[in-house]
């Protein structure tokens, strides 16, 4: 079985990637990045996914890198955005480089740790917003990695929901029991997901489609409704 290294934000899709490889695969260990987020508090849900599934957990700081990746409404002094990410003004979340620069970490950390594979959790509902969790960006990014890394490993990049929606997470999710009430999705990170933000939307309208039943408590259950 391979042994696959998870990048885990905390967040819905990547717990239930954590949850999947440790179902199909072999899971080696979680990895989670501090770059500076105003919703810091995600790393906690992605600890308690690495405890939940008995693997290592690491958390790498990368602040000083994310105190140079300005123009975001994740790690700048602008307001996060409410609606959903179909709109225009979600770009403003956009960090940028933000998978490029995790990606290359966990790839290192892979060759030093002797694992075959890095699992992302990006999917379809990303392609409209973030550049780097486009179909063709995993391509050139495993692409350059087999470059990068000729002659000392081959390292799989793993993105099964890359072409799936949401919806199709939740669904896996719930098949493989993942716990989803310990998962942090939104970008504002306060005492609970306020159910406005792109996030909050998106994973609010994730549940409805999937035909699953929500455990998370938002600030504003039906706002939802009124964007979708």
């Amino acid at each position: 079985m391979q042994q696959t290294l998870v990048i885990c934000s905390g967040g819905l899709d990547s717990v239930t990637l954590a949850y999947l490889v440790a179902h199909e695969r072999k899971l080696c260990g979680i990895v989670s990045f501090d770059y500076g987020q105003r919703h810091q508090k995600e790393v906690e849900y992605a600890k308690r996914c690495a405890q939940q599934l008995a693997v290592p957990y690491q958390l790498i700081d990368i602040t000083s890198i994310g105190k140079v990746l300005t123009g975001s409404s994740l790690t700048d002094d602008i307001a996060v955005p409410e609606g959903h990410y179909a709109e225009d003004s979600m770009k403003s979340t956009v960090v940028p480089n933000r998978n490029t620069i995790m990606l290359s970490i966990a790839f290192g950390m892979a060759v030093s740790t002797g694992a075959d594979a890095v699992a992302a959790a990006v999917h379809s509902g990303d392609h409209f917003i973030y550049p780097d969790c486009r179909p063709e960006f995993i391509d050139s990014f495993a692409a350059m990695q087999q470059l990068a890394l000729q002659d000392l490993a081959d390292i799989e990049l793993f993105t099964p929901f890359v072409h799936r929606s949401k919806a199709d997470i939740v669904r896996s999710g719930d098949q493989l029991k993942v716990p989803f009430a310990d998962t942090w999705s939104c970008y504002k990170g306060r005492d609970l997901h306020c159910g406005r933000c792109g996030t909050c939307v998106e994973r609010r309208e994730a549940f409805a489609l999937a035909g699953v039943e929500d455990p998370t408590e938002y600030a504003d259950m039906d706002f939802w409704k009124s964007v979708t």
